[in-house]
């Protein structure tokens, strides 16, 4: 039977998975503006190798969510997070911006959080998906794609 990791132990996972997720999801500022995208969304830039890459970082915040003993349910909805971001980010373009939009690493570190703060009845507001920044990064990434195709 797996040993219960104890809240000193759960909150170190956490704090890694803080570093982690900032790094992946939101450690580059885009000038002129609020919006940060992570390593993950420029090495998700490279085709095949990105996506592969974003997918092997993911595992990474699943595996410290089994260490800090997640439920089943927590565990569920972290797979749904990085199977949306991998399917959508094979998509051209479009999956390059919902990378950098959608954070899943970020989402599954709340996810883990909220899980753990439930059992400490501590709780967090929910925060809303940014469509309009999605849209934007779109478009963007598109012009890039599109000046790199026209000088080529």
């Amino acid at each position: 039977m797996p040993r219960t990791p104890t809240e000193a132990e759960q909150r170190a996972i956490l704090k890694r998975l803080d570093k982690f997720s900032r790094f992946t999801d939101s450690s580059i500022g885009l000038p002129f503006t609020r919006f940060k995208i992570g390593v993950e969304a420029i090495v998700g830039l490279i085709p095949g190798i990105g996506d592969a890459a974003g997918l092997a970082m993911a595992c990474y915040v699943l595996l410290e969510a089994q260490r800090a003993g997640a439920s089943g349910e927590v565990k569920r909805r972290m797979l749904r997070n990085v199977g949306i971001d991998f399917a959508v980010g094979l998509i051209p373009v479009v999956g390059d911006a919902f990378d950098a939009v959608y954070k899943a690493n970020t989402r599954n570190t709340r996810l883990l959080r909220d899980y753990l703060n439930a059992q400490l009845a501590v709780e967090e507001p929910p925060r809303v998906f940014p469509w309009k920044i999605l849209i934007g990064l779109s478009v963007l990434f598109a012009g890039i794609a599109g000046g790199v195709a026209v000088l080529m």
